[in-house]
């Protein structure tokens, strides 16, 4: 068994990380400031992990040594990470550098949550991990698009450097139960909307597209990068490649929800990217994985966490 660490471990993505990890019989070091996490995520496994709130940006307490560390930690829906710009490019710059050290001083495999923004507003389409990216590096999206790029370049240093053990996966989107529901993000806005009887927000003409991998999928897939030998670093994306438009997410979600609602359609938000779509060969070849939840059947389980939680 080993001891592990996840930073934004009380958050979406880190709480459901941890279950598994639990379920596994690791011994697990949750690190979370809670700006986006909440400890209703982790309540069910508060006896079984120790919980530490900091904030990865600052010098780190003593913590013993670790075996592997998960850096989840960051605000990820734009509403979230535009609120303050300076803190979340200190999260991803600062708080990498903070992760590597640790991972360092300590010898532990280390893993980063890199993300799909790193491609930007895409004129490659899929895109592969081979794909640079169209990245503007002044807009509003930049704290975090060029934060990510940053601490990707971190990682891939400090591997060169001090032949750090790096695990490296980009994030499609992603979605499931413990998403918050004022995120801000495409499919808890429109089921919070269909479950309230409103009008769903469209941004644009709603013909730009995602593609939507159900949370259980994408933490299957990080357990596989985590396991794989030394020289498998990444990037690797890890997504569901079945793409959607927003519109077809609409009649999706008034489907499962049962709730018939209208469109209201808004202004596309700056930098918002047209298209998003990963190619996963490489996790399909390196990590044996790739997304078996589809659409349909995730957003049920979506829906039914949402109406639980709207009782």
């Amino acid at each position: 068994m080993k001891r592990i660490l996840v930073a934004g471990g009380a958050g979406f993505l880190g709480s459901h990380l941890i279950d598994r990890l639990v379920e596994q019989g690791h011994t697990i070091i949750c690190m979370d400031n809670l700006q986006t996490g909440a400890m209703d995520n982790i309540s069910h496994v508060t006896n079984k992990i120790q919980f530490v709130q900091h904030d990865i940006t600052e010098p780190f307490p003593e913590l013993g040594d670790f075996d592997e560390i998960y850096n989840l930690a960051c605000a990820a829906s734009p509403v979230h990470y535009q609120a303050d710009p300076v803190h979340t490019f200190k999260t991803s710059i600062l708080g990498a550098i903070n992760i590597l050290e640790l991972a360092r001083k300590t010898g532990a495999k280390v893993f980063q949550a890199s993300t799909s923004e790193v491609y930007g507003d895409p004129l490659v389409h899929p895109q592969p991990e081979q794909y640079w990216g169209n990245v503007n590096p002044i807009g509003i999206r930049s704290c975090y698009d060029e934060g990510k790029r940053g601490a990707e370049t971190l990682f891939f240093d400090y591997a060169r450097m001090y032949n750090l053990e790096i695990k490296v996966v980009r994030i499609f989107n992603t979605y499931g139960p413990r998403m918050d529901a004022k995120d801000g993000r495409v499919v808890s806005n429109f089921i919070v909307q269909s479950l309230q009887n409103k009008a769903l927000t469209v941004y644009g003409d709603g013909k730009q597209s995602r593609s939507f991998c159900y949370v259980d999928d994408l933490i299957e897939g990080f357990l596989h990068m985590m396991a794989t030998p030394k020289e498998i670093t990444g990037p690797i994306n890890l997504g569901n490649p079945n793409e959607f438009t927003m519109l077809e997410l609409t009649e999706k979600v008034i489907k499962w929800t049962g709730n018939e609602t209208s469109l209201k359609f808004e202004d596309l938000p700056q930098d918002d990217p047209k298209q998003r779509k990963p190619i996963i060969d490489e996790a399909k070849r390196l990590l044996d994985w790739e997304p078996k939840v589809m659409l349909d059947e995730g957003l049920q389980k979506t829906i039914a966490y949402f109406s639980a939680i709207k009782e």
